[in-house]
């Protein structure tokens, strides 16, 4: 498979000039013209990781978000920094109109989990996998199975670990040739796969895999993740396709750590939470780049 080249010839070589003119804002646009993300995660403990997605999700431009918990009995039923996300328990989800879904931050390992995967992975909507999600995969035949077999668009964000718990390989294997296992996971699973890490690579069932040239090690820290699953999944809401949505993500996502890092004078200390404010003023700038206009 050839690789393209991403980074800042990304709007010519990805054709993101049509992608970004999807997301500006028509004058009598509302919220439910910008898709309703459905985070899937946040369980007792880790919470933090289901808030941290739908933050993004928000600042990223979806119209409505919600956190689906498996149990709410720690009290967390709002984030008071984004009191707009609405959350819920797992049970809530079938009556929302989600448009794309994102499974697995904080999601955890339990029989509940399971099942609400089991759920998702039988949906027709876009869906994004990630985290623990992607660990159940990795150890449920069943699930995996589900996840192959989806006719919606599927997204797979493993990092090095949980793409050598998918292959049933090492971490290691994974890091030596990296283009080789994305395009193992794409065969596995039929779906677009994000293999995470130094030069994250984008790998698709029909489209040439891209290598992304942004970022730095100030994303090597907790909660990267789950900000960038939470923007592909506004992506995804807003009607990009799954490979448009996975590459425009990326190379924000890593464009917002590049950055920080010059704002910071350095790559120390850099949280997650600081790349959404960032990561929306970059799209920002690019949709008006690309439209003409604010």
């Amino acid at each position: 498979m050839r690789v393209g080249k991403a980074g800042s010839q990304a709007i010519t070589l990805l054709g993101m000039t049509k992608v970004l003119s999807l997301l500006s804002r028509s004058p009598d646009a509302h919220k439910g013209c910008h898709g309703s993300v459905g985070i899937v995660g946040g369980a007792v403990g880790t919470v933090g990781a289901a808030f941290l997605s739908a933050r993004s999700a928000l600042f990223t431009g979806a119209g409505r978000v919600f956190i689906f918990r498996p149990d709410l009995s720690d009290g967390y039923v709002l984030d008071p920094q984004t009191p707009e996300v609405m959350v819920l328990t797992v049970d809530q989800f079938d009556n929302k109109p989600i448009t794309s879904w994102v499974a697995g931050p904080g999601l955890g390992q339990s029989a509940e989990a399971i099942a609400v995967l089991r759920s998702l992975l039988e949906l027709h909507c876009p869906l994004l996998i990630d985290a623990d999600a992607l660990t159940l995969i990795a150890h449920h035949a069943d699930l995996a199975d589900l996840c192959r077999d989806r006719t919606a668009e599927t997204i797979l964000t493993p990092h090095p670990g949980e793409a050598a718990r998918l292959l049933a390989t090492t971490a290691d294997a994974i890091q030596t040739n990296r283009l080789a296992a994305a395009e193992s996971l794409v065969r596995r699973f039929r779906a677009i796969v994000v293999l995470k890490g130094h030069q994250t690579v984008i790998a698709s069932p029909s489209h040439t895999a891209i290598t992304n040239h942004t970022g730095n090690p100030a994303l090597a820290t907790a909660g990267t993740g789950d900000v960038l699953a939470g923007f592909i999944g506004a992506l995804l809401g807003q009607g990009l396709t799954a490979f448009e949505a996975a590459s425009l993500g990326v190379e924000i996502h890593g464009s917002a750590a590049d950055s920080l890092v010059k704002d910071v004078g350095g790559m120390i200390g850099i949280s997650a939470s600081e790349l959404i404010p960032e990561m929306r003023r970059i799209l920002n700038a690019w949709v008006a780049q690309t439209t003409g206009s604010i």
